[in-house]
């Protein structure tokens, strides 16, 4: 609106818009990204939490996407090592047979890791798999295979980017919507209109390149550029049961290989509880708040229950939450096999809009690299080299401060102001919540420094509260709520809408019908 022109529009604040404008940014291109709500509101908040390189695409021979997968863990481990943990995971053998089969398959997850390995998988006897997983039934625990993966907090890893985004330069925008597509006379899309919903002003941002890195959301962009397409997506959507430790209290976590849809199920340890999931469910409609469906529900209470000692009820669940896939739907022309096989599609419409279709967290800098690259190779911006393959992001403090258990650790190197905020004033050493380490330092950090604008922010994202235990979010949600308002000067209405909003979104998160 004053003018500039910048080289890259990332419409997008999820992992694969983050992603895209970090790789530019860090080229060298003027950037901006523009979210419609919160960084990783959507489907990037609601992960199960790994970085991994797919042990089940080993199973369908997918070799290409499990090397590629393993060797951006590897590098997340180096440049984020304080929001990324090596798990270990235990596979449980009802037969002694069963386990050297997996062990074959894990043997070659690990060589596919090559160098940036995270821990060696090994054969373990009845004993041993009894040990290491104290709660499991006896009887599926003839032997088992321990191997490892990453874990990492996905809401966490989102603000950690679009930090690094702004420390290299880079400008991004959160609860700023896209309205519509400008486009020069030859009717290429040469900037957007966009709305900023907190203040209301509304602007026109022009740029050379503009991506749509909006996950399920792309075809409402698809339908801005081209009415009337086609749409590209087959959303499909995963839920998760948030449980508590005990009910699978060793260090770690479990992988059941087999379940009646043909998935594997994983009960991970996570923030002192435990995640459950997850579903496949093909759904028709994309919402900002997809529901759980009963069935789902059922269907891992029914899978975990025929593995765990005591058997999780629906009174157990602590949280639920849900994410929707952006699959990206395989054209008809004759490339299926490929377009099935690679995890993402990097697509050039006709009018210049840039296209990221489908991936996932463990991939997203990849993402990012292939979708600059093609932008390149499409004449749309100058030639300039990636370099966030070695990129350290905001927070890193060095190679060995990798995730501990202290509640603050995931803050990496800005772990010690927060707690010297706490330590200088007894109100911000507060905790929010009598049963959960969160403080008001914290909640003070996600707001000057995060650009957290709502109650939802920091209880969903900032702090991980209402996906760990939806009930206690609700209970924490009117103190946070005046403390947000006394420190952000927000008159009465923006305060009683937030709670009441908040208290809405718990309900579903909380089970509570």
């Amino acid at each position: 609106s004053d003018g500039k022109v910048w080289d890259v529009i990332v419409i997008g604040g999820g992992a694969t818009g983050l992603g895209v404008a970090l790789d530019a940014v860090t080229r060298g291109f003027s950037t901006v990204l523009v979210e419609a709500r919160d960084f990783a509101q959507g489907t990037s908040s609601r992960s199960t939490k790994l970085i991994h390189g797919g042990v089940r695409y080993l199973a369908s021979g997918d070799i290409t996407l499990v090397r590629e997968a393993l060797r951006e863990r590897g590098r997340l481990a180096r440049n984020a090592p304080y929001l990324f943990k090596a798990q270990s995971f235990v596979i449980p053998a009802e037969k002694r047979s069963n386990g050297l089969y997996y062990m074959i398959g894990l043997w070659l997850y690990d060589r596919l890791a090559g160098n940036l390995g995270i821990g060696k998988a090994q054969y373990l006897s009845r004993a041993q798999t009894r040990r290491r997983l104290a709660g499991v039934k006896a009887e599926k625990c003839a032997a088992g295979v321990r191997y490892y993966d990453g874990q990492f907090d996905d809401a966490r890893l989102a603000v950690a980017l679009a930090r690094s985004i702004v420390a290299h330069g880079g400008t991004v925008l959160n609860y700023v919507p896209v309205t519509g597509l400008t486009k020069d006379d030859a009717g290429k899309v040469n900037g957007i209109d966009c709305k900023d919903t907190i203040s209301g002003r509304s602007y026109t941002l022009r740029g050379r390149l503009v991506v749509n890195a909006t996950g399920v959301f792309a075809d409402a962009l698809i339908a801005m550029d081209r009415p009337g397409a086609r749409p590209r997506l087959v959303p499909s959507q995963g839920i998760h049961l948030v449980l508590d430790r005990a009910f699978l209290p060793g260090d770690d976590a479990l992988m059941v290989p087999k379940t009646s849809d043909g998935r594997v199920l994983f009960a991970v340890p996570w923030h002192d509880k435990l995640i459950v999931g997850t579903t496949d469910t093909p759904i028709a409609a994309i919402e900002y708040e997809p529901k759980p469906r009963e069935e789902e529900i059922a269907f891992i209470l029914t899978t975990i229950g025929a593995y765990l000692e005591r058997a999780p009820t629906r009174a157990d669940i602590r949280s639920v939450f849900v994410g929707l896939r952006p699959l990206a739907a395989p054209t008809k022309e004759g490339r299926a096999t490929r377009e099935v096989s690679r995890s993402h599609k990097v697509e050039v419409a006709q009018s210049g809009l840039v296209h990221i279709f489908g991936g996932k967290w463990t991939t997203y800098r990849q993402m990012a690299e292939d979708t600059l690259d093609t932008a390149i190779a499409a004449g749309l911006l100058a030639k300039k080299a990636c370099i966030t393959a070695d990129l350290r992001l905001h927070g890193y403090v060095d190679e060995n401060h990798h995730l501990d258990d202290t509640p603050l650790a995931c803050y990496g190197s800005d772990a010690a102001t927060i707690a010297k905020m706490a330590a200088d004033d007894p109100a911000l050493a507060a905790r929010i919540h009598p049963d959960y380490p969160y403080t008001y330092a914290e909640v003070v950090w996600g707001l000057e420094k995060e650009m957290a604008e709502t109650l939802e922010d920091i209880l969903a994202r900032r702090l991980r509260l209402l996906f760990l235990d939806a009930v206690a979010a609700r209970e924490s949600a009117p103190a946070v709520a005046d403390f947000i308002a006394d420190r952000m000067h927000w008159d009465e209405a923006r305060k009683v809408r937030n709670i009441k909003e908040f208290r809405v979104l718990t309900e579903q998160y909380a089970l509570t019908v």
